[in-house]
């Protein structure tokens, strides 16, 4: 994707997909309020999810990542804090910290090997390759596979290497595809960087885990951290599991803001993930202290604008505020 950029002068060149972008650094008064992480209620793995449980930003800073593009798809750059006005259940609030900068993030990539995704591991596993190889030096990701456990095939670093172990992955086992989302979403909650994403790549048909698909993605809405799905069951397409499936693969990336890609192989695959690194390391960052001070746990819905035409703003979509 190129880069689009509003009242700024002309460069020279344009920074081609997935390539380094040189590290800015925030004032440090900005630092000292955004690198705080929000806390993730801690939860316990246990057989049964309690469906009222509630996980929640236990912070009185809200923290937004925005992409913005144009409506050819183009990120745009150049934008002020005063172009972006935030609605919080309809209510504007006022932005106490905004950033346009090139920052490292931190990635979690899940790699689904349950039963169902006999013959589709090794694509899994190549996918995951591309896109550590697309990591600048100051990102980090760690990669993990999930079937009936969860389990980690390698720490979070910056290399562009993936472990050994990754090659020895089969498919076998249930599915714990909430479980996987909830504790990566821990897992990435306790990261310095601003920028969190979980990668997951998966049918979508989750078998046994604990938690419900609302409580993981509450999870990473908590921890502020983007889902991008990658559908690995289209091969099946009209099967009504698929459908299923899918739809909860849209649901975790619509609602934290990413992206669902449902083309599974081939060069839309490479394209999309070279898209998601470019995508993480263009981004905005702003903060705002909510209005409603109340801490009930209730869902809060967010709304960005963005006061420029053709250009448009996708991010989490709310968050729920606990008890302190």
């Amino acid at each position: 994707m190129k880069l689009a950029r509003l009242n700024s002068p002309p460069r020279k060149s344009v920074r081609p997909r997935a390539a380094k972008l040189s590290r800015v650094l925030f004032p440090a008064a900005l630092c000292g309020l955004l690198l705080s992480p929000p806390a993730v209620a801690p939860r316990a793995m246990s057989p049964v999810a309690q469906d009222d449980d509630v996980i929640t930003v236990e912070t009185n800073l809200v923290v937004l990542n925005i992409t913005a593009t144009t409506g050819a798809g183009d990120y745009v750059r150049g934008l002020k804090k005063a172009d972006f006005t935030i609605f919080e259940d309809g209510r504007e609030q006022v932005l106490t910290n905004f950033s346009e900068e090139e920052t490292p993030f931190a990635a979690a990539l899940l790699l689904d090997t349950s039963s169902s995704m006999e013959g589709r591991v090794s694509l899994a596993r190549s996918a995951a390759i591309r896109f550590l190889d697309g990591l600048r030096g100051e990102d980090s990701a760690a990669v993990y596979s999930f079937n009936t456990k969860l389990e980690r095939v390698q720490d979070f670093s910056n290399s562009r290497d993936l472990s050994p172990k990754a090659f020895d992955l089969g498919a076998k086992g249930w599915t714990i595809l909430n479980d996987s989302v909830l504790k990566a979403a821990g897992e990435l909650s306790k990261r310095p960087e601003k920028r969190r994403a979980i990668v997951v790549l998966s049918d979508g048909a989750d078998t046994r885990s604990s938690a419900s698909a609302e409580k993981a993605l509450d999870a990473a809405l908590a921890a502020n951290v983007t889902i991008y799905s990658v559908d690995m069951g289209q091969a099946f397409t009209g099967s009504p599991i698929t459908s299923t499936s899918a739809g909860t693969l849209r649901n975790f990336a619509g609602k934290s803001g990413g992206r669902y890609v449902g083309s599974p192989g081939g060069q839309a695959l490479r394209e999309a993930f070279a898209e998601i690194v470019e995508e993480l390391s263009n981004q905005y960052t702003v903060g705002y202290r909510p209005t409603n001070r109340s801490r009930d746990g209730r869902w809060r819905s967010i709304e960005v604008k963005i006061n420029r035409p053709d250009v448009s703003a996708r991010t989490r979509r709310g968050y729920k505020l606990g008890k302190s």
